[in-house]
């Protein structure tokens, strides 16, 4: 099987992290008034807009790697084509520009726990980029990034203050969680599997980080649903349970000053009116 000739990885990991810092810079004169309350508001929302980019380019474009080179999937080690290449080399660069952003401007616990997966997944990848094996691997990896459109979108309208009944939002939670199921969990569950079957033909050490590399991602993946389900599922009926636990407490308080009231009415003579000035 040939292999398509392809461009130079440390070029386009360049040209990946310089694209996406323009992005960046863009993204800062677009901020919409309902995200300039507080600076940090304002950054996570350039820094999600920026996400949603990368995760619109490289979703669409892992796809098409798969089409354009159906054989790509039949060995995930050492096939590979130009666009692949160019896609993982691509990916790597947005990866060093976001996990900079976040340690020089939002060193919080939640900035911690993605530049962590942003760790793995540099590791990972650069290993692909570099030693030009696992490309195919690394695109499977980058279909999540289908998922990650509507995660972002959901980021974006919860930082603008988009209600969670309006319809684009509740559409927006429809398409996130099925396509979580689909393109995250489902292929973090695939390349698990891949990797348990094809053990005896990695090296100790390959094998080593894409388990490690993989167990993290899944865990934080399955935390991250369970999030997303309980704030856009569960959230909703808790509230509406609580205001109907509210409401029958009020009318069980109404109730009682009212047997009160009738309690202390027979006490009185009948035909006695009582007075209160």
């Amino acid at each position: 099987m040939s292999v398509v000739e392809y461009a130079s990885g440390p070029v386009w990991v360049l040209g990946g992290f310089v694209f996406f810092t323009a992005w960046d810079h863009l993204l800062r004169q677009m901020i919409p008034l309902s995200a300039r309350n507080t600076n940090v508001q304002s950054w996570k929302w350039k820094n999600t807009a920026v996400s949603l980019v990368h995760s619109f380019i490289t979703g669409c474009w892992s796809l098409l790697c798969f089409y354009e080179y159906p054989k790509l999937g039949e060995d995930l080690i050492k096939t590979y084509t130009r666009s692949s290449h160019m896609l993982v080399s691509f990916s790597v660069g947005y990866f060093v520009h976001d996990f900079l952003d976040m340690a020089l401007h939002h060193r919080k616990r939640s900035s911690y726990e993605l530049m962590v997966h942003h760790v793995c997944v540099i590791a990972c990848f650069g290993l692909s980029v570099w030693t030009r094996m696992f490309v195919g691997y690394a695109v499977v990896a980058l279909f999540v990034e289908v998922n990650s459109i509507f995660l972002h979108i959901r980021q974006l309208f919860n930082i603008t203050g988009i209600c969670k009944k309006e319809p684009k939002y509740r559409l927006n939670s429809m398409l996130n969680i099925g396509t979580f199921v689909i393109f995250r969990i489902a292929v973090l569950g695939w390349m698990t599997r891949w990797l348990v079957i094809h053990k005896d033909d990695l090296s100790l050490a390959v094998y080593t980080l894409g388990s490690v590399g993989l167990a993290i991602i899944m865990v934080m993946s399955i935390v991250l649903f369970l999030r997303v389900c309980i704030a856009d599922f569960t959230k909703k009926k808790h509230k509406d349970s609580n205001k109907l636990n509210e409401s029958n407490h009020k009318k069980a308080q109404e109730c009682d000053d009212s047997m009160k009231l009738s309690s202390a009415a027979t006490l009185l003579p009948n035909g006695t009116n009582i007075h209160l000035d």
